[in-house]
């Protein structure tokens, strides 16, 4: 738009004889008008479509690699889908070393951050993952010099760039993924959503590999036991290991997957709440220091625990004797099915009081537009979706078999379960994260509860707001560093003074009865007992899935079915997201456990 000294200026120009006012004014004005529509506007509007679809198109053309492995025929190799993987990581490092060196060289004395995006407890889960990524990565590099004479190049080159990857990435999430990006926005935009489908690739390919390894160990169960005539193609480079530790870097490998796969699609996750904030902008919000208290947690983390031990003696024993005969795996999946009908009871009912507790409570509930929150609600009832569908077909196939064997009707009901137990968890966990913390009813004698989690307000130095919520959007692409800066500096002191007086003038009027404070921290306390039982339950289901239970494969009822090829997509599709709805349930577990 013109300015209003350019308007001024061209009104006197019109209306005095003898001016120049020309058709050289005319022609600036089209040209500016040119660069409004089509330059600034346009991008502005349509960055963040534009930018998605570049993503979309990303990850497409590395899952249409994957797919072509599939094929044995195939003229695309492994080595090939390694070497887009490493291409598409060199790029994502050329950006956030740019990001760096720019945020350095050009940052604002105070720039915005988001409090709610990438707590402080979540990037720690994050390194420690990240960790055992980079021992996985070793492992790799290690089996590549066993077999170095035969394998290709980029089998080495991988995992020595995911590790580089991964050290910087880390260090990106710690340093900056809480940026409210407000300059070279349109660019920005194309370089975070890179990242975001970068781990989605990575997260593929981890997903791809591991699948492919439960296949082949079902496969030669089957064989081993007699039950099926299937051939098992052989792995193994076709050259002989230089070093001894070949076979246990293999091995290994498939125990430190799971973790990979888990680290790669949280951080997609947290990147993609960074993307979500370029160019938005937040009121200011005043900070409390808040500390985590334990008192009255017995029944909880008690019942926690013997879950989670549980599931440790059933993995066992359930790894032991699926392979040993018929009848033992019989035994083994009866065993697992029992199990699971017993926790997955107690979840229902843990989830069904809270819920309870909270219709008989009136406190308000929080409807302020926050992006990480709001993305938690959402992956939960999406990851939701493939164990719901596992669990009809499972449902569907105990109905319709001819066959009975001893685990037809325990399989029918852990499976019906399992349904009611997401639907709940669900509605508590996303309950829980849209409820107000009410700070003037903790206990008189403490300070206020910690707050941690994937979504909303939740680290070790966690900032709770008691001003209200804003979440306009200001697009600033073309603007200066220096005209950015100054407006941010100055509508944060704004802010600050109007804000200062408003929680002086909340605090002042905060009070409440000693008899009403009692009742809810007793209410308080039976959440948060039943918030980390399940928290240990979902850590429990999540090391069955991720370590070797896996019945959807071994009952064989699905497979009768809906036959073997089918029901394999099935399970390939579904249990990824079910894996990440347990991992992605703690995380916001553990909010609630410290939100209460």
């Amino acid at each position: 738009m013109l300015q209003n000294g350019d308007l001024n200026i061209m009104f006197l120009n019109t209306n005095v004889p003898g001016s120049a006012a020309s058709s050289s004014d005319q022609e600036n004005k089209s040209v500016d008008n040119f660069k409004n529509n089509y330059l600034d506007d346009y991008p502005k509007k349509n960055a963040e479509i534009l930018s998605g679809q570049y993503g979309v198109n990303l990850l497409l053309v590395g899952i249409s690699l994957m797919l072509a492995l599939s094929n044995s025929e195939s003229q695309v190799d492994k080595k090939d889908v390694l070497a887009f993987l490493v291409a598409v990581m060199l790029v994502q490092l050329f950006w956030m070393l740019w990001y760096i060196v720019k945020k350095k060289k050009h940052e604002c004395p105070a720039p915005e951050k988001d409090i709610h995006a990438g707590t402080s407890w979540l990037r720690g889960g994050l390194t420690l993952l990240a960790i055992l990524s980079l021992i996985m990565d070793a492992f790799h590099i290690g089996y590549f010099i066993g077999y170095e004479q035969c394998l290709s190049p980029v089998i080495g080159v991988f995992p020595a760039v995911h590790a580089v990857h991964t050290i910087s990435q880390v260090y990106f999430i710690w340093v900056h993924v809480k940026d409210i990006i407000k300059t070279y926005e349109n660019f920005e935009r194309f370089g975070v959503i890179h990242a975001v489908f970068t781990n989605l690739l990575l997260w593929c390919n981890g997903v791809v590999t591991e699948a492919d390894h439960v296949l082949q160990s079902y496969q030669k169960r089957q064989v081993d036991l007699g039950i099926g005539n299937m051939t098992l193609g052989n792995r193994e480079p076709y050259c002989n290991c230089t070093t001894k530790a070949c076979t246990i870097f293999l091995h290994s490998l498939y125990y430190l997957y799971p973790f990979n796969i888990e680290y790669h699609i949280f951080v997609s996750v947290i990147l993609f709440v960074m993307w979500k904030n370029i160019g938005r902008t937040i009121e200011y919000q005043r900070k409390i220091k808040v500390v985590i208290r334990i008192a009255g947690l017995i029944v909880g983390p008690v019942m926690g625990l013997i879950a989670f031990s549980s599931s440790i003696g059933v993995l066992v024993m359930y790894i032991i004797q699926v392979g040993d005969s018929v009848e033992a795996r019989e035994s083994a999946l009866n065993m697992f099915y029992c199990y699971g009908i017993i926790i997955l009871f107690f979840m229902c009912t843990a989830g069904s009081i809270g819920l309870l507790i909270y219709r008989s409570d009136n406190a308000p509930m929080d409807y302020s537009k926050i992006p990480s929150r709001k993305l938690d609600s959402e992956l939960l009832f999406i990851t939701a979706t493939g164990s719901w569908l596992m669990s009809w077909c499972s449902i569907i196939s105990v109905i319709s078999t001819s066959t009975s064997p001893k685990y037809r009707w325990t399989s029918f009901f852990y499976s019906l379960l399992l349904i009611f137990e997401k639907y709940i968890q669900n509605l508590f966990i996303i309950e829980s994260l849209h409820r107000k913390a009410d700070n003037n009813e903790d206990e008189t004698d403490g300070p206020i509860t910690e707050i941690f989690s994937v979504s909303g307000g939740l680290s070790l130095s966690t900032n709770i707001s008691l001003a209200p919520s804003f979440s306009g959007i200001i697009n600033a692409a073309f603007e200066s560093q220096e005209r950015e800066c100054a407006s941010v500096n100055s509508d944060e002191e704004n802010k600050k003074q109007e804000h200062i007086q408003n929680n002086r003038l909340s605090e002042e009027s905060i009070s409440l009865p000693q008899k009403s404070t009692q009742k809810l921290n007793k209410k308080r306390k039976i959440v948060k007992n039943i918030a980390i039982f399940l928290f240990m339950c979902n850590i429990s289901l999540w090391i069955l899935a991720a370590f070797g239970c896996r019945p959807q494969y071994d009952n064989g009822l699905e497979e009768n079915t809906f036959g073997f090829s089918a029901w394999s997509t099935v399970v390939n599709i579904a249990m990824p997201l079910n894996l990440f709805y347990r991992m992605h349930s703690v995380a916001s577990l553990f909010e609630v456990f410290v939100k209460v």
